[in-house]
């Protein structure tokens, strides 16, 4: 190339909305040296075909909270409403899409503004072709113009076809092609060919008293209509993104639509919750499959997929209830020109005379367009899967003859062959950032693509130091030891590795297995400042050191509002979410919404299945919760989330038996390499428990319970509960090793507990030793925290302890029932709050409350069978009571 203008110039060949949220992108991301030329024939910018109308009564068909241009943003586009349209909007309320063509044209151009950005120029003309020259590009422009350049990004969007209309309709002006371009003629009749969303807004727009207009398509099937207020995406069924054929994926899916329904009566729901599976079902799919579901499921998929704004819905109900709508299922058949009408006869014999035919049968999905089919001779593009679009790479290259390396893009709708939906503004604004990033590293030198994380996100480092943090991001994820080490020897790999530095200052921090995460953190911030990092990365480290450098509050929201940016950080996710490694940042039914909001982002992946899984246990779902973990196990049969899922519904279900034998085979078999591993122990150390086999409690106790096998923060939680519960239920009260869990439990766990999660177990463990003045501690400890949990739920938990060790048996019933009923913010599962319940059985009965506490007992066994609770509640029935 021979001029250093052109390798500083993008050209982005189209200026509807994607071209145009590209270009801000782009002019936002580079400097001044920069320019960035939006081509484009039309005399507006950001409107394309979605958005040109200027009819107020057309609506978007999303509501407003989903249509924000930047998906770190998602109340962007509310808030520029409240501010440039309607003070009052709402974000369930559907927008008037020229509102939205203006929003989307002043992004670009408030971004222009600013003098030290990328220069912008629009172009008014038509690109006629591309060719490759160089490491760059040269564009040729209808004018004459040729321009050089280094990147070239394609967002023409797919332009309506007239493919099936007849030789004689097709030569006449009163074809309306297109029409968002050319008008409907305001007297006569008028046949819509098409009953898509192209239809109901032409539909509002050309209806007038004295007019009839007739819909023709071939299934008689309009766009289904949005209900307010929505029920929330369900998720989808678990393992359908491995449904093999059609065929099986159809009834799959007919299956998880009708079960939806039963659940929430609403079939919307089960949509919407497809889509983060939606392009991997597509690309599952033969190509003798993809063509087959076009001819036959394709239309039933768009109404029900794409629908109408309720308002939209009543006023195409008005227009049809009149009388002035017709709808035709067919297709033309031939067409007669008379002066005075088109005489247009249907398939099945009906005749019309209509003063127009107007298209709305949407964009042709072949390769029609002059460039594109260029650009096909020459080699630069290939048809879609399908025949859909252009072939591209996940990321948006252009795939053809041109190497990898050469920034050659393209969004929206060209891209429906590899992803099926790609015209929808969620995933418009996600392909545009990412181009827009793409294109900018190879202006900034970058030739290779950098790698990626397991969902996809970017990891800037070298492909060796990005194996080892994957490595250990899997071990994460399964809860596998090994992930700390995992991180370090990524860093070792690149010690400039700022994502991995990150990682173990949050994991250190968090599980307390280090004291070097000071440093860790430090090495991040030194490798920032030489690094470019992407957003999410930028993210992770603010998120990261406002978490391990300011108060618990503050840091819990800063990486919550991580997760909410960056769904598909798992790693995140991982510290956000309560887990075996009894850390989160949420408890019940904040954990359910959390976990529940991420399935728009993970779909059916095996570890967001566990981790749902856990979720439907704590709220009693039990069968939906082993479909989930079952499915997750399925897939990765270490999966630690689902293993634990798993071994609570056995255990809240009174399955003792078949989940003792399922969990001992796992421990035997995966056991060795699991995290926490010691809780999985428990579990089953707790069927034995409630199968009321006391001396199986001891030999597992001893076998994979006891210090040193067990230490750290797990022999409180883990061997440390089990003891306790062996003496308050009477199944373990002689030989109690647990002062060698005393010995073994972290110092500052029994003294100053960051969480009311660790306070309950060092609570128990201190009355276990019979610590009357460490719980007084623990007591003061929590009383003067910040944390209300700490306040009002654990330091009414040490008085009441505190009164079992000095067998004051009425005041600790009395108090112990008050934080029985508050328990759950604690966190943590329900059988391991449950610690608290079996000592206030326990003291209520040595009070000589039997009725009580057989009360108590009578409700644990009217939900789980368990041979220990049935002979502390026949003991009960032969104890004096106390008058």
């Amino acid at each position: 190339m021979g001029t250093n203008e052109g390798h500083r110039r993008v050209v982005v060949v189209g200026a509807g909305a994607g071209g145009t949220l590209v270009a801000t992108h782009l002019v936002t991301a580079l400097s001044s040296r920069f320019s960035v030329e939006l081509v484009d024939p039309a005399p507006t910018t950001g409107r394309g075909q979605a958005y040109s109308t200027t009819d107020e009564r057309h609506l978007l068909n999303v509501p407003a909270s989903g249509m924000s241009a930047f998906p770190r943003d998602p109340e962007h586009f509310l808030r520029w409403l409240r501010t440039h349209h309607d003070p009052g909007f709402q974000p369930h309320d559907f927008a008037p899409r020229a509102v939205f063509g203006r929003y989307v044209e002043g992004l670009l151009a408030t971004a222009s503004e600013f003098p030290g950005n990328a220069r912008l120029l629009r172009r008014h003309a038509d690109v006629v072709d591309v060719a490759g020259s160089g490491t760059g590009f040269v564009v040729e422009l209808s004018d004459g113009e040729r321009l050089e350049a280094r990147a070239v990004v394609l967002a023409t969007g797919s332009r309506p076809g007239t493919g099936w209309a007849p030789a004689e309709l097709a030569a006449d002006p009163r074809l309306v092609a297109d029409p968002w371009t050319q008008g409907i003629p305001e007297v006569g009749d008028v046949l819509l060919l098409g009953a898509g969303l192209t239809m109901v807004d032409l539909a509002i727009s050309a209806d007038r008293p004295g007019r009839t207009l007739h819909v023709v398509s071939r299934t008689d099937a309009v766009p289904e209509p949005h209900v307010l207020p929505t029920t929330p995406p369900v998720p989808p069924p678990p393992g359908v993104t491995r449904t093999e054929g059609l065929d099986a994926l159809r009834a799959t899916l007919g299956d998880h639509v009708a079960q939806t329904v039963t659940a929430t009566g609403d079939w919307r729901a089960a949509i919407d919750g497809l889509r983060p599976v939606t392009a991997q079902l597509w690309r599952g799919l033969s190509e003798a499959d993809k063509r087959r579901f076009l001819a036959e499921d394709a239309r039933r998929w768009d109404v029900h997929r794409h629908r109408m704004a309720p308002v939209t819905a009543r006023r195409l109900g008005a227009v049809a209830e009149s009388g002035r709508l017709v709808r035709h299922r067919g297709t033309i058949a031939g067409v007669r020109a008379g002066d005075d009408a088109l005489h247009v006869t249907l398939d099945d014999g009906t005749e019309l005379a209509v003063a127009a035919v107007v298209n709305c049968t949407g964009p042709v999905g072949s390769i029609a367009d002059p460039l594109l089919t260029r650009l096909a001779r020459t080699g630069l593009v290939r048809p879609g899967p399908a025949g859909l679009g252009i072939d591209t790479a996940d990321d948006g290259r252009v795939l053809g003859t041109l190497p990898v390396t050469r920034p050659f893009l393209a969004v929206g709708s060209l891209r429906r062959g590899n992803l099926w939906e790609s015209t929808a503004m969620p995933e418009i604004r996600e392909q545009a950032y990412d181009v827009a990033r793409s294109v900018t590293r190879a202006l900034h030198g970058e030739s290779r693509r950098r790698p990626v994380d397991p969902y996809g996100l970017t990891l800037s480092t070298d492909r060796r130091a990005a194996r080892r943090y994957n490595a250990a991001l899997g071990r994460l994820l399964r809860l596998q030891d090994g992930a700390e080490e995992g991180l370090r020897q990524a860093v070792e790999a690149d010690p400039g590795f700022v994502q991995a530095h990150a990682a173990l200052a949050l994991l250190g921090h968090e599980w307390g297995t280090n004291t070097h995460w000071r440093a860790s953190l430090r090495a991040a911030h030194r490798a920032a400042a030489e690094r470019h990092l992407d957003d999410r990365e930028s993210s992770f480290l603010d998120a990261v050191t406002t978490r391990l450098r300011s108060d618990e509050p503050t840091g819990a929201a800063a990486l919550l509002r991580h997760v909410r940016l960056f769904p598909r950080d798992a790693l995140a996710v991982s510290v956000a979410v309560p887990t075996v490694a009894f850390g989160g940042l949420t408890s019940g039914a904040q954990t359910a919404e959390l976990v529940e909001s991420l399935g728009r982002s993970y779909g059916d992946d095996w570890w967001y299945a566990g981790q749902l899984a856990f979720v439907r246990q704590d709220q009693e779902r039990w069968a939906e919760a082993e479909d989930l973990a079952s499915y997750a196990l399925s897939v990765e049969p270490a999966s630690g989330h689902a293993v634990h899922a798993r071994a609570h519904v056995f255990y809240e279900t009174g399955q003792h038996s078949a989940g003792l034998a399922w969990l001992d085979e796992w421990i035997r078999t995966r056991g060795p390499e699991a995290n926490h591993r010691s809780h999985f122990s428990w579990h089953a150390a707790l069927h034995e428990l409630m199968q009321d086999d006391v001396e199986a409690v001891r030999r597992r106790y001893a076998r994979e319970l006891a210090p040193p096998a067990v230490s750290g923060s797990r022999v409180v939680v883990d061997s440390g509960a089990l003891l306790w519960r062996g003496r308050v239920t009477g199944a373990w009260t002689d030989d109690l090793p647990v002062a060698d869990v005393r010995d073994a439990a972290p110092e500052e766990w029994l003294v100053a507990p960051t969480t009311p999660f660790a306070a309950m177990h060092a609570a128990v463990l201190l009355a276990g030793t019979r610590d009357a003045a460490g719980l007084a501690g623990l007591a003061a400890h929590a009383s003067a925290s910040e944390d209300r949990v700490l306040r009002d739920v654990v330091t009414p938990l040490c008085h009441g302890l505190a009164q079992v060790v000095d067998e004051r048996w009425d005041a600790a019933a009395a108090t112990l029932t008050g934080v029985v009923r508050s328990m759950e913010p604690i966190g943590g599962s329900r059988a391991q709050r449950e610690v608290v319940e079996d000592t206030l059985v326990h003291a209520l009965a040595m009070a000589g409350r039997t009725t009580e506490a057989a009360n108590l007992l009578d409700v644990r066994l009217s939900r789980r069978s368990s041979a220990l609770d049935a002979r502390r509640r026949a003991a009960l029935a032969v104890a004096p009571v106390r008058r």
